[in-house]
């Protein structure tokens, strides 16, 4: 697809965001500075409340904070391996991207033990993932060099399926509320790609463009329980929650700059959880609505 062609839609979107207001919501710091390394990233939930990221005070690690916000080593990775996203299914197993080790892990959460759940070698970095509700996991995978990427689509049994190739630079991806669709962004052209899930094969098809934004990075990116987006907007310091339609409907502005993920959690699953790369922290604010993801582990 050519970007550089003239898109209404494309328009529309970046219009609406220019006129978009900051949101009242205030964020707070969650856990401090250089609790985390600058590569944080990552957050997740599990069903018991906990939160999880990556890179806890040194790289190849994922750290945990609990319900009482002690933050303290869950895991250190296998030699080779470097955690980006981090998604829980629902029977309670972790998965990560394994930038490093071209992997997607299994991690065991009572007995710790770490398994590779998928692997490619033609995986550039896996960077963020999405689980359907059916277990299927979706994995971005850009390629910085070139500022270009791939999608894929790794089955319950950990077979590994290319879906698109030679995309923008894939970064943030998560499946709509509704598990109809599935949301894909590209970091440095700053577009948002909505896809519709093939409901027998997990496939996707009928590519079409959500939105482009005029400006900074996006980065991972996390549905509500009615459909909206919130984005890390890397360098914007802010979240931008998006419309399954591609309205801007809000922005929280962050102490941080350089957001690189969300997640949602706490009692009702309307606290979100934002990772802060310069900071090596984590703040969070609070939302009208819970997290699809929180919603299917209750």
């Amino acid at each position: 697809m050519n970007n550089t062609l003239f898109n209404p839609r494309r328009f529309v979107a970046v219009a609406l965001f220019a006129a978009a207001p900051l949101a009242l919501a205030q964020t707070t710091d969650y856990v401090a500075d250089n609790i985390f390394t600058q590569g944080v990233e990552g957050p997740a939930v599990d069903a018991q409340g906990n939160l999880y990221a990556v890179n806890f005070a040194e790289e190849g690690t994922i750290g945990i904070i609990d319900k009482k916000d002690n933050a303290q080593l869950f895991v250190k990775l296998p030699q080779g391996s470097t955690g980006n996203g981090i998604r829980f299914d629902r029977k309670g197993f972790m998965y990560v991207a394994d930038y490093s080790g071209h992997n997607v892990l299994k991690i065991d959460p009572t007995t710790k033990a770490i398994s590779v759940h998928a692997h490619s070698d033609k995986m550039n970095q896996p960077n963020d993932i999405a689980i359907a509700k059916s277990g299927v996991i979706y994995a971005s995978d850009p390629k910085w060099a070139d500022n270009t990427g791939n999608l894929w689509k790794i089955s319950i049994d950990g077979a590994v399926t290319l879906l698109e190739a030679d995309m923008g630079t894939t970064n943030g991806v998560e499946v709509s509320a509704d598990e109809k669709h599935l949301y894909v962004n590209e970091s440095v052209q700053r577009n948002v790609w909505k896809y519709d899930i093939d409901k027998k094969t997990g496939d996707v098809k009928n590519k079409r463009l959500l939105i482009e934004f005029p400006d900074h990075g996006l980065d991972g990116m996390r549905c509500d329980v009615d459909g909206n987006l919130y984005i890390a907007r890397y360098a914007a310091g802010e979240v931008t929650v998006v419309s399954p339609h591609g309205t801007v409907i809000e922005r929280i502005k962050l102490k941080g700059q350089k957001p690189t993920n969300v997640a949602f959690g706490g009692a009702d699953g309307k606290t979100v959880y934002v990772t802060l790369q310069e900071r090596g922290a984590i703040e969070t604010f609070r939302s009208e609505r819970a997290g699809r993801e929180w919603l299917l582990q209750q």
